[in-house]
């Protein structure tokens, strides 16, 4: 499950990676790059794609052949060091109820030629305690 910044509180922070997208795929089709060098997902990725992936009508700059998929990692305080990989959208609702902040990675994957990129990075903001009234800060 990917999501968008509309999703989160206040959505400072997203940092977009589509135009180091556009230019390495550029670098490909003018042969600068090999394919080879691009497609060159973890297996562990692609078959998150396959089982998990959400389905895009974006073709593949690569290969052409099928759409991509997006798969959406966040990381962060009490989750695997490998993060978790997000399928539903309450599993985001439950991170932002907690008080911890977390980074949520949305990549693009082809199941098909193993291309994988980046496209961006979002923080996921917990809820924080309130402030006490009359409580200073030092």
């Amino acid at each position: 499950m990917t999501f968008s910044a509309s999703m989160l509180r206040g959505a400072n922070g997203v940092v977009d990676h589509r135009l180091a997208r556009r230019a390495l795929i550029n670098e490909v089709k003018r042969g600068r790059i090999s394919k080879d060098s691009v497609c060159d997902a973890h297996p562990e990725l692609i078959r998150a794609a396959r089982n998990l992936g959400e389905e895009t009508s974006t073709p593949c700059p690569i290969c052409e052949e099928v759409n991509v998929v997006l798969l959406t990692y966040v990381f962060g305080h009490g989750l695997p060091k490998h993060g978790r990989c997000i399928t539903k959208r309450s599993e985001i609702t439950s991170l932002q109820k907690s008080p911890h902040d977390y980074a949520a990675y949305v990549v693009e994957a082809c199941p098909s030629c193993s291309w994988h990129h980046l496209l961006r990075v979002l923080p996921v903001t917990g809820r924080r305690p309130a402030q006490r009234r009359g409580a200073t800060s030092s």
